[in-house]
């Protein structure tokens, strides 16, 4: 995980160089989270233009964005609402009754909200949605997905790909936590250096308390399908082949 310098957002990381199947290690330059991006300067879009980064996922509400439109550069624009904003998109009730013996509801706030988001045919929809662009990504274009915070939302998308790329719950959760440290940097004006970001996560002691949030993703999956890939195939409506390929794209020897 490598964050990106940039003067109109603070939350802007490569989510390459984590540890997943097979010992591989996610690969850099592909794949983006980010906080929001409607503060970007013109140095900002140079940069973004010069990563290749041709689909900008958006996953905040319509309000959102169309107070705080993001910036726009040769990226295209994608509508991720990931929230589901009518009641055509709220949780699907018979999917709750199919899965309610196996699945627990987490017993934090956070961990419901992400449960919810989870089972939820509107939520799944987004999921999807960014795993198709993921897989049409040419081997030199990126994508990022983000928020407005670049905790939640993104959190949720991050943690499900991390997962699908069999990284580790313990890197997941760090990653997911790293946001938490980045805005007591912003806040002091400044901005970790690349060996700073490598020693935040390393140093960070997970307690039970820093992974409840996040396991209502992870422990949602495995308790309602047993594995990501159950979920891919058989909830986002992927392949085998898919799945293979998302493994392909985004994982490299170490």
């Amino acid at each position: 995980m490598k964050l990106i310098k940039l003067e109109g957002a603070t939350n802007f990381r490569d989510l390459g160089g984590y540890v997943g199947l097979g010992n591989k290690k996610v690969r850099y330059g592909k794949i983006y989270r980010a906080d929001s991006l409607s503060s970007l300067s013109r140095v900002d879009i140079k940069k973004l233009n010069e990563l290749n980064i041709v689909y900008d996922c958006d996953l905040r509400s319509h309000y959102e964005q169309e107070m705080a439109p993001d910036k726009a550069w040769k990226a295209e624009f994608i509508d991720c609402h990931l929230y589901a904003e009518s009641p055509a998109e709220h949780v699907d009730k018979a999917i709750l009754t199919k899965l309610i013996k196996n699945i627990k509801p987490m017993d934090n706030y956070l961990g419901q909200i992400y449960q919810k988001v989870l089972l939820s045919t509107h939520g799944q929809k987004i999921f999807k949605t960014v795993f198709e662009k993921l897989l049409t990504l040419e081997n030199d274009q990126a994508l990022v997905f983000h928020c407005s915070a670049g905790k939640d939302r993104t959190g949720m998308i991050a943690a499900l790909i991390l997962m699908g790329l069999g990284v580790s719950d313990d890197d997941i959760t760090r990653d997911y936590l790293v946001t938490n440290r980045l805005y007591h940097f912003s806040y002091q004006k400044n901005q970790p250096s690349d060996d700073e970001m490598a020693n935040l996560v390393a140093e960070m002691n997970l307690t039970k308390a820093d992974s409840a949030g996040i396991k209502g993703i992870t422990e949602t999956i495995r308790m309602g399908w047993g594995s990501f890939d159950n979920f891919f195939i058989h909830v986002l409506g992927f392949s085998k082949d898919d799945l293979q390929e998302i493994r392909t794209k985004f994982l490299e020897a170490k």
